[in-house]
């Protein structure tokens, strides 16, 4: 058995810009707080991975002192839950309203990969009402239902620990050799590696686009579909193989490889 386990945000859709942050800002704007989550801003929290440790990061003493929020310990994380559940709630209405699109070949690859028996996940440290939400926008209800989803909710630590995807291969019933990630950050990419997954394909998105992916097996622009082109960067033996877009013989590529991107590219200097 196989599998193909997708990232969410950024993933299956550059949601974190006209997304998250507006739905975390209308959250403050709602509650009378006065700051806003600039891009440049939010480019650097989502260092910070989940949206309550991303809250958590943000209400510092002197945050909270300056917007006349509570100090105490369990009033705060009781307001840091009830701001993440009303930002779910917005951010589900944003993704309804067709403000997101869905990036290109996450549908396609999906369908490729499901035709070829594999199993499909969606591993995340959103909530997963904002992960079948944004699911159900970039694959349909239909071709959605055949995806698990192991989100942010399910495990202590998030990403750049490795908790999510050990949840993920444990419960799909796969190994690690067998199963092929596409991520966007450094972040993720770490967490998939750390949980001994070492095909992974890398595909930028608008906050993540100068981050360093080299530890992917693979970085391309995007996955592809008819008028969208992908492009690699770097060369290794599996980007000498795609042309226009990423498909699922690619992905059984880079599982028969096994390999870690820089003995990649030495594969290929010997080809």
């Amino acid at each position: 058995m196989k599998a193909l386990i997708f990232d969410c945000d950024g993933v299956l859709a550059d949601t974190e810009r006209d997304g998250h942050r507006v739905a975390f800002n209308q959250v403050f704007a709602e509650n009378s707080v006065a700051f806003e989550w600039t891009d440049s801003a939010y480019q650097q929290a989502l260092k910070v991975g989940g949206g309550k440790e991303r809250l958590r990061a943000l209400l510092s003493p002197d945050f909270t002192t300056r917007h006349d929020l509570p100090n105490d310990a369990a009033e705060l994380e009781a307001l840091i839950a009830s701001w993440h559940r009303r930002k779910t709630q917005l951010y589900v209405d944003l993704l309804d309203s067709g403000a997101v699109r869905p990036r290109s070949g996450v549908r396609r690859l999906s369908c490729e990969a499901l035709e070829q028996g594999w199993r499909l996940a969606v591993a995340s440290t959103s909530a997963h009402a904002s992960v079948r939400a944004v699911l159900n926008r970039a694959m349909g209800a239909e071709l959605a239902e055949q995806f698990s989803v192991f989100a942010g909710d399910d495990v202590q630590r998030k990403k750049p620990a490795p908790d999510i995807y050990l949840l993920a291969l444990k419960q799909l019933g796969v190994r690690a050799s067998d199963t092929v990630v596409v991520e966007d950050s450094a972040i993720g990419i770490q967490a998939a590696r750390a949980a001994g997954i070492t095909a992974v394909i890398a595909t930028p998105s608008t906050y993540t686009i100068h981050e360093d992916l080299s530890a992917a097996a693979i970085v391309v622009s995007e996955l592809g579909d008819a008028g969208v082109s992908t492009h690699c960067a770097g060369t290794n033996v599996i980007g000498n193989l795609i042309h226009d877009v990423v498909e699922q013989r690619h992905l059984q590529a880079l599982l028969e490889i096994g390999v870690a991107p820089e003995e990649a590219s030495n594969h290929a200097d010997n080809k």
